[in-house]
C-alpha cells in the first residue's frame, strides 16, 4: 500500500481497525459469557477491506 494515504481513506482504516477488536472481559462476565466473540472480528490475512 502507499506510504501517503488521502485522509478518507486513512479514517476508513482507523476505524476498520478499531471494530476488529475482542469483547472486553467485563463484557463477558456481565453477559455470563452469553457474548464471548465480536461479530465484526476480521483479520488482516483472511479477509480484505473493500476500500475505495
Amino acid at each position: 500500500m502507499a506510504r501517503v494515504k488521502d485522509t478518507s481513506k486513512k479514517n476508513r482504516l482507523i476505524k476498520a481497525g478499531k471494530r476488529t477488536r475482542s469483547v472486553p472481559t467485563w463484557v463477558i462476565a456481565k453477559t455470563n459469557r452469553k457474548v464471548r466473540t465480536n461479530p465484526k472480528n476480521r483479520n488482516w490475512k483472511q479477509r480484505k477491506l473493500r476500500l475505495k
